[in-house]
């Protein structure tokens, strides 16, 4: 699940804004990571996002969009 939501994720950003990510990451860990310099998307299984709780980590900080 996580590599087709990383090469979507990757296809739709270079097709739409012609930015090139650099990916991060084993999906069978669970955490997939692409940076777009100013923006990093971090894609996580439920187990790993459950563990590492960036939600509070970053709790004082702006979201600009939530997907689930």
């Amino acid at each position: 699940m996580l590599d087709a939501l990383a090469n979507s994720t990757i296809e739709s950003i270079n097709s739409d804004h012609k930015k090139k990510g650099k990916r991060q990451g084993i999906s069978s860990d669970g955490w997939v990571v692409i940076d777009y310099g100013d923006v990093v998307v971090h894609l996580f299984s439920p187990d790993q996002r459950e563990f590492y709780d960036l939600e509070e980590l970053w709790k004082d900080g702006k979201v600009l969009l939530r997907l689930q």
